[in-house]
């Protein structure tokens, strides 16, 4: 999760209890905290720039324009055009545990930027050029993106003379793993659907039901009818990922289902997951989830319990 630095809370002044705004700002972008202390509805907020949305702390309703309404958690981030209106709700927000929110604008220009050095690299398969092609787009921060967020912060709150080539780089950076991000998810939901519409999607829906299997680049290669090298190119340029750490990330997946299972052990989803090693799998479990799998499953269980209203 994304913390603010003591920087931060030395530039801040308190003057609204609602979306109280600190604002730290550099050639090419601005970097907003907002804070909201107390109960509210339908505070509206609009920004002359595309603007990245992340959540710190506490729970906003988000109501936007041409999209359903949804609640917005630590750990999730939203991606707005220009001069959206965001209408927002505090369900839950007191004194004792604000809610904490970062707002990223950044120029077009940067965006075209990004955009432009991805399709440098090429184009997507279906020989489309990359674009922002859903601009409320709401998703969940990987740990690079929390990663950048986090240093963000930082560098807006230093004091470095050559802190805004530093953000440039770094934004730029944020918004391509956005548009990777975006895509991946496009091709996951064509999974489900659409599976024979494109290779892609057609090895995310092999891979995703024969988990357990040895799922060599050579094999799913053959599956593409793609060479082992564009294949694998092909992948990672429009996922971000390496076909490898995709079939990691779905076998976490799975494995995470299962541990929520009060009746499947530790060792039972480590088998219908896919890893060939149990000590791999512990290893890359907390690396991802902060958490071994027994722990996991043990909050899981605590969780559960909780909902359930046992004492």
């Amino acid at each position: 999760m994304i913390d603010l630095n003591a920087a931060h809370y030395e530039k801040r002044k308190l003057i609204s209890l609602v979306e109280n705004r600190t604002i730290h700002s550099l050639n090419n972008a601005e970097l907003n905290i907002f804070e909201t202390h107390q109960q509210a509805s339908q505070v509206l907020l609009k920004f002359s720039e595309p603007v990245l949305a992340s959540m710190i702390k506490g729970k906003k309703v988000m109501h936007l324009e041409n999209t359903h309404s949804f609640g917005f958690l630590p750990g999730e981030s939203v991606i707005l055009p220009s001069n959206e209106l965001m209408c927002i709700d505090f369900p839950e927000a007191t004194e004792q545990n604000p809610t904490q929110c970062l707002a990223l604008a950044f120029s077009e220009t940067k965006l075209k930027e990004a955009v432009e050095i991805l399709n440098n690299r090429g184009t997507k398969q279906n020989g489309k050029e990359w674009s922002m092609t859903d601009y409320n787009y709401h998703f969940t921060n990987d740990i690079a993106i929390n990663q950048i967020l986090q240093r963000l912060i930082f560098i807006f709150t230093e004091k470095h003379p050559s802190k805004d080539i530093f953000a440039d780089l770094l934004i730029q950076e944020l918004i391509i793993r956005i548009l990777q991000t975006e895509s991946k998810s496009i091709y996951l939901k064509k999974a489900l659907t659409d599976s024979n519409n494109d290779r892609i999607s057609f090895v995310i829906k092999y891979i995703q039901d024969n988990i357990t299997e040895d799922l060599s680049i050579e094999f799913l290669s053959e599956k593409a009818y793609m060479s082992e090298s564009n294949f694998y190119r092909t992948f990672k340029h429009e996922l971000g990922s390496s076909p490898n750490d995709f079939i990691i990330e779905e076998r976490l997946k799975v494995a995470e289902s299962l541990l929520r299972n009060p009746k499947i052990s530790v060792k039972e989803a480590y088998m219908a997951s896919g890893f060939n090693s149990f000590s791999y799998f512990c290893r890359i479990f907390k690396k991802k989830k902060n958490l071994s799998p027994t722990e996991f499953k043990e909050k899981s269980r605590f969780l559960n319990v909780e909902k359930r209203g046992i004492k």
